[in-house]
């Protein structure tokens, strides 16, 4: 029964299963989906894939995704550059700008530590946060991990490395709910939480 389908069909629902939050029936429904589409479909996802890869690095600044060394944010002149907004992921900071409300500059950790899946500090970019902020004064650092227990203490871990530096650290307001993602909120939700943050 497992040769049933032919080995590039099976191949296909393979590494879509290996998608975050694709399951297995999901994974057979997108590839009996691309089966039936026009070639030119295929050929775009295949294409759009190929220079996902090929094309967008992360910004040397920020480490958000970008098609030049710096992303669209840290390039824009006019975003003030004593506010930097710390989120988990590229997602986070989409979200938060979404809003409009927000008009400074992000720093994307690409984590949160989680010490039980084995991930430490090393593994995030929060050694390039305090070298960013190190020789700067009057910048305000707005804390916006997820309000998840990882998320938790990665703020915190970050509230004590930088704690002896001439700046102002913030946490998003609470409007967010407990065990929620940044990426998921809605701009209302994550726009009151960002103008209602407190001194962390």
């Amino acid at each position: 029964m497992t040769n049933f389908l032919p080995k590039p069909v099976r191949d296909i629902i393979e590494e879509f299963s290996k998608l975050p939050g694709i399951g297995p029936k999901s994974a057979q429904r997108l590839a009996m989906h691309l089966l039936y589409s026009p070639d030119s479909r295929a050929k775009s996802l295949g294409e759009a894939a190929i220079a996902l890869k090929k094309d967008v690095h992360f910004c040397k600044q920020c480490f958000n995704v970008s098609l030049e060394e710096l992303c669209g944010v840290c390039a824009d002149e006019t975003r003030d550059s004593k506010l930097i907004c710390v989120v988990e992921g590229v997602l986070d900071a989409y979200a938060i700008e979404r809003t409009g409300d927000y008009k400074g500059l992000y720093h994307v950790l690409h984590g949160s530590l989680s010490p039980v899946d084995g991930v430490g500090p090393e593994q995030l970019k929060l050694g390039e946060l305090v070298d960013r902020v190190r020789d700067s004064e009057g910048v305000e650092i707005i804390l916006a991990t997820n309000p998840s227990l990882e998320g938790e203490a990665t703020a915190l871990y970050i509230q004590k490395q930088l704690s002896n530096f001439t700046l102002k650290i913030t946490r998003i307001a609470r409007g967010l709910p407990v065990g929620g993602d940044l990426e998921y909120a809605d701009e209302i939700t994550l726009s009151r939480a960002m103008k209602g943050r407190g001194e962390y």
